[in-house]
């Protein structure tokens, strides 16, 4: 297999994730989100962390933070104080940054503990940012509509394992069916095993 010269921008995705984040309140922290086990506070926990865990990964700087999964017992957790948003945004910029360099692309790097080729976890990274700006938009009662380029990839990437009983342990669930002329962001949503619909209960 040709190994590209350099993967897709992930600058706009991060950039549009980015954006989300003012509008993400402390009285929100405790509100579910598309993923059942996260919260979303739970959420911007992981968005932290995965930021310093692809970045790492791009740059072929592997520690502590692509050493474990971000969800894993013993992974370093980011906390949610301070300026929490500040920090986050410099990560998605540091993220998009390092992808850009055409080296991130080329050799093998590690993620979550796995060790996988470069364009397969620029893939992976970019794919991370486009569903969990998803849900965090969801969340938090946001309009978002996803870089088209960006959605495409995680399409393509989410499209290469359909199968519900191998995806067992995978972080997604089984595909939810999406008409093909639906947009591209909710056949991805859909693929990721999330229901483009789905919307946060009713408080009273």
């Amino acid at each position: 297999m040709t190994t590209p010269a350099k993967g897709p921008d992930l600058a706009p995705t991060a950039r549009r994730l980015a954006a989300l984040l003012d509008g993400v309140g402390e009285d929100r922290f405790d509100h579910p989100t598309p993923c059942p086990d996260y919260r979303v506070r739970d959420l911007l926990q992981h968005l932290l962390a995965l930021t310093l865990a692809f970045r790492d990964a791009a740059r072929k700087d592997l520690g502590p933070w692509t050493s474990v999964s971000p969800d894993a017992p013993d992974a370093p957790r980011p906390t949610l104080d301070g300026d929490w948003r500040g920090r986050l945004r410099e990560q998605l910029d540091e993220l998009a940054a390092a992808w850009h360099e055409p080296a991130a692309w080329r050799g093998t790097t590690q993620a979550g503990g796995v060790e996988l080729p470069g364009e397969v976890a620029g893939l992976v990274a970019l794919n991370e940012l486009v569903l969990h700006a998803w849900d965090l938009a969801r969340a938090t009662g946001q309009p978002f509509a996803a870089d088209e380029d960006a959605a495409r990839a995680s399409i393509a990437l989410l499209g290469q394992e359909t199968d519900n009983a191998a995806r067992s342990g995978t972080g997604f669930g089984p595909v939810v069916p999406v008409p093909e002329t639906a947009l591209l962001l909710d056949r991805a949503v859909g693929l990721s095993g999330r229901d483009p619909s789905w919307a946060p209960p009713v408080r009273t």
